[in-house]
This record gives C-alpha cells, structure tokens and sequence, in this order.
C-alpha cells in the first residue's frame, strides 16, 4: 500500500487554481520531495495531505485514510514539522516534548528521542536559547514524539548552518532506515538531490516532473557543458566535429563547449594535437537545479520572497 494517493486533485480559490488535477503516490518508506517555487502549490497540497484544506474535486488517502473524514485517526499516525515555537520559547526541550507527548495516548520515551536527536545535553535548555540547528531538531522531535509512519518537514533546513543542515540530513535518513515515510519540500536542490529517493517539481499547481533525481537529470538536466582557458585559444571549429559535442564557443576568454556524453578527454586529446595548452577547465553536470530551470524557466530562489 502506498502512504500517500492523490488523485485528480484540484484546489480552486476565488480567482485562483492552487492545484489543477494532481496525481501523486508516495510509497512506503521513501523520502518523497516536492518542489516548487512560492505559489506553486506545495503548501495547498501538504495541507490537503494533513486535513487542513478539502479539495475542491478528487480524492486524497493518506496511510489509507481520509484526511477529512478520518482525520483523529490519522493525526495519531502521522507528524507535522512546527515552523516556530513563538508561544512557547520559555519552556524547556524536556518540557515541550512532554507537553507534546500528552496529546497522544502513546509517545515515544523522552529520554530515548533527546539521546536520538543529539538532544541531551540541552534538555534543560529553553527553546529561545538554542542555536537554529537545535532549535530545528527540537522540531524535528516533536514530529517524532508520536512514532508516527508518515513524516512531513517544510523547508526543514532553510535557516540552519551548512554542518547543522549535513546532521538534519542524517537525522532523515535514519528516521527512513526504520522505515518512516517521509514528505519534505526543500529551495535547496542539493539537499533534494541527496535525500530524495523521488522527486515532484510542481509548479502552477501541475505536477511538471516526477521520477528519482537520476531520472529526472537525465530527462531534463540538459547536456555537460566544459569550460576551458587555452593558449593559444583554438577556432571553435576546429573542435565542433567530435563525436558527442554539440556546440562550441567563445565567451569571456574561454572556450565554452557544450554536450553529451563522456566527450571531455577527445576534446583535450584535440587541443593536444593542435598544439594547444590548456591553463584552466571545469566540468559542469547538468544536477537538480538545471532541470528545475529547464521546465519552469527560473531558478528556483526566483520564486522565493
């Protein structure tokens, strides 16, 4: 059984569409990611996904439950990432998590979830006085305190330093290696890139791309593109007839030659028989971000506010 199903899905606004007939399955066990630029549509659909939101026309099942109808015992099965504690920046880790575990009729030990979450040593911290990285695994616990199958983190690392974002990213993969489904949406394609076993980019509340980050790049990503500084610099034509190259030109000083392929080491074999040193390369491969780029026509820090 899938954890999530999402079927011909439309959200309408007053003068809006927030999603337009989305088709979804999130397997068991996976870290799911959907991306999108602000307006996309991911905030609608997580809602519709955790009862927050009804949707206009279609069918949700979430861990094979009705997110409306079935939504208390759905709430016991799943965990929901906090966005702030503004309310309760006075009261300890320990504290909180306590207060979170009372909601439910069983929780995980506290003791065993701060010692998880590299949390001990500030149990008797209050939230206000951790760091951005802490204060996000606090969170992080709190989605856990419950043991639920289902997992939903939103920009989960957006404001944390890069070895903080590195631990969150382990913390992730071992709540997966137990076998807890995860959905996350993320501005970073790097993190997308490393934690994602699939991928939705959605955009214009349509699912644009779906498929793991290999399959997408190779799909979408767009051909490698090497960037060279010669001496002498060589008529591009010269380079244009190897086999897996596409185009050549020359920009800035060097020689930019795009294609597919393994074609870099014929390209330097070329410039070596003509006699040409070359000074400085760089390799670039097409990633995650190129593909996002391909199909909406931005970056994605373009739709950020």
């Amino acid at each position: 059984m899938n954890a999530v199903d999402v079927r011909a899905v439309t959200r309408q606004f007053p003068g809006v569409r927030a999603l337009d007939a989305v088709d979804l399955s999130v397997e068991e066990g996976e870290i799911f990611g959907l991306l999108g630029p602000n307006g996309s549509g991911k905030t609608t659909l997580f809602n519709c996904l955790q009862g927050l939101d009804r949707p206009t026309s279609g069918t949700v099942s979430v861990l094979g439950l009705d997110p409306q109808s079935d939504l208390e015992a759905l709430t016991l099965r799943m965990g929901v990432q906090l966005q702030s504690a503004s309310a309760i920046p006075r009261l300890t880790v320990r504290e909180v998590l306590r207060l979170f575990a009372s909601f439910y009729p069983d929780s995980l030990d506290i003791d065993d979830l701060l010692r998880e979450l590299g949390l001990e040593s500030k149990a008797g911290s209050r939230l206000e006085r951790l760091s951005g990285g802490q204060r996000q695994r606090v969170y992080i616990a709190l989605a856990m305190v419950n043991d639920p199958e289902l997992l939903f983190f939103d920009e989960l690392t957006s404001a944390v330093d890069p070895q903080a974002r590195l631990a969150i990213w382990d913390i992730l993969r071992g709540l997966r290696a137990k076998g807890h489904t995860i959905m996350l949406t993320s501005h970073s394609m790097e993190e997308a890139q490393a934690l994602c076993d699939r991928i939705a980019i959605i955009d214009a509340g349509r699912i644009i791309a779906l498929g793991t980050p290999v399959e997408l790049i190779a799909r979408q990503g767009g051909e490698r593109l090497l960037s060279l500084a010669a001496d002498p610099s060589p008529d591009p034509g010269l380079l244009e007839g190897i086999d897996g190259v596409s185009s050549v030109r020359l920009a800035e000083g060097h020689v930019q030659i795009a294609g597919s392929g393994n074609f870099a080491p014929a390209v330097l074999s070329r410039l070596a028989n003509l006699g040409t040193s070359v000074t400085e390369m760089t390799l670039h491969e097409p990633d995650l971000e190129d593909v996002f780029v391909a199909l909406t026509g931005r970056e994605m820090r373009d739709g950020e506010q």
